[in-house]
């Protein structure tokens, strides 16, 4: 005998699935839309930073410094490069539940 299924549960089951993801979405939104400024002590250093932990800006005595922001960016897109590979090594071939 085929196992039973009750519809309700699973419609409600899909419907929370789908509430989830919306509410996660919008809160990877709100986070990439706030911004805040830090200052070193003494004020001649300023960064701006999102709170999803981009950071946007970096000025030194109020001149901006894009060779500054560039080396931050890549040094992020360069711990995201080593997090693939640790997890690759630790991890194999382990797919997650929810693509990335």
């Amino acid at each position: 005998m085929p196992p039973e299924y009750d519809q309700a549960w699973t419609d409600e089951a899909i419907a929370r699935f789908e509430r989830i993801e919306a509410r996660q979405a919008a809160y990877e939104r709100a986070i990439r839309a706030v911004e805040v400024i830090v200052r070193s002590p003494d004020g001649n250093v300023e960064v701006t930073v999102a709170a999803d932990g981009e950071v946007r800006a970096v000025s030194i005595d109020g001149q901006p410094r894009a060779d500054i922001l560039e080396t931050l960016r890549s040094a992020g897109e360069a711990a995201t490069w080593a997090r693939e590979k640790v997890r690759a090594k630790e991890l194999g071939d382990y797919q997650p539940l929810m693509p990335r």
